[in-house]
């Protein structure tokens, strides 16, 4: 067993000067361009008193995700299950990661930082072209931001058309909670969700058009 860094380093070679030199303290136009053409990132946080980290998924039109200056990022809250996991994290600890990417683009954009929760028009308006109004802006502050390599993505041929998995190699959705919470009630079908969904989502885009 692994215990210490020592112990670690002795199985890795040392990083290159590329690797560390990469991390820049702020968004410059590179980063800042990647972000206007990703639609879609993973959110990292933590929680009070040692709470598990939670990893969440946040997607949107290209560039949902708005960059008004080199150290800020502007993070629009969608309707989702309302646990409101990642903004209960962020109350109680404000050290937040985000992981853009790109559809067909094999690299990454890695950003770290601490987030606050916004709620005032000045942070909202941001986004009134949007499919809809957040109620709840997050507001990053950047502390770290470096492109990862694309080897993680060729290794798993993510982008891959023969690589996809038929959705039917998986139960439906419903069919995983049914059995996940014991019911006994016969679950949603994949069609039926699906259609749900995309009218709850074409009610937030008459929402934002109003």
């Amino acid at each position: 067993m692994i215990e210490t860094l020592e112990q670690l380093r002795t199985l890795y070679a040392a990083p290159g000067e590329r690797a560390l030199r990469k991390q820049q303290p702020q968004l410059d136009g590179h980063c800042q361009r990647f972000i206007a053409l990703s639609p879609f990132c993973v959110v990292a946080s933590g929680g009070a008193h040692s709470a598990l980290l939670d990893a969440s998924p946040r997607g949107g039109a290209l560039g949902f995700v708005k960059s008004p200056d080199p150290h800020t990022l502007l993070l629009p809250d969608a309707g989702g299950n309302n646990r409101l996991d990642t903004l209960t994290n962020l109350l109680s600890d404000p050290r937040i990661g985000l992981l853009f990417m790109i559809p067909g683009v094999d690299e990454t954009l890695r950003v770290n930082g601490t987030a606050r929760l916004r709620d005032e028009a000045l942070y909202t308006d941001f986004f009134t072209a949007e499919r809809q109004r957040p109620k709840i802006v997050i507001e990053v502050h950047v502390a770290e931001a470096y492109l990862h390599c694309s080897k993680a993505f060729m290794r798993s041929r993510l982008w891959s058309a023969d690589a996809q998995v038929d959705r039917a190699q998986l139960p439906t959705m419903g069919q995983m909670i049914h059995d996940q919470m014991g019911l006994a009630t016969e679950p949603e079908s994949q069609v039926a969700m699906l259609q749900r969904y995309r009218a709850q989502l074409a009610q937030e885009q008459q929402l934002g058009d109003a």
